[in-house]
């Protein structure tokens, strides 16, 4: 849980930019990627299920988290393994709600280029992330 949590507060900024700078040096790329995703969002109440129509907006961030754009909220899943998640595989959405994501869903992992099984994602809750509203 600790990394979420480092990932919110580098992309709300609240670090000092010295800290900030440090902090960069240490993130992986995926996490990078992620918070600059997440610049100037906040994180809301984590939810176990999302309503999707398709998997468009599932983008896969290597080795960190699974992202869901929905209008203005970036939805976010760490999974259970984030090391599973490389963007050179197809996923394979096992749902169980219908047209709801939810982490009781699995997503099998299949290699693009040689078509065969490559491990399967397990999902966690997701963490809405939307704008900060700007006062004044």
């Amino acid at each position: 849980m600790l990394k979420p949590l480092a990932l919110a507060t580098a992309a709300l900024g609240l670090l000092a930019a010295p800290a900030l700078a440090e902090e960069s040096e240490e993130m992986t790329r995926g996490e990078k990627k992620l918070a600059d995703m997440l610049e100037g969002r906040v994180a809301g109440e984590p939810q176990s299920c999302i309503n999707t129509f398709g998997s468009r907006n599932l983008t896969q961030i290597d080795n960190t988290a699974l992202v869901y754009r929905d209008g203005k909220t970036i939805w976010v899943n760490y999974t259970r393994n984030p090391d599973s998640i490389d963007d050179s595989d197809v996923m394979v959405l096992k749902r169980f709600s219908g047209s709801s994501l939810c982490r009781t869903d699995t997503i099998e992992l299949v290699d693009r280029v040689g078509g065969f099984f490559s491990g399967v994602l397990l999902l966690d809750d997701f963490i809405p992330y939307t704008k900060v509203d700007a006062e004044g």
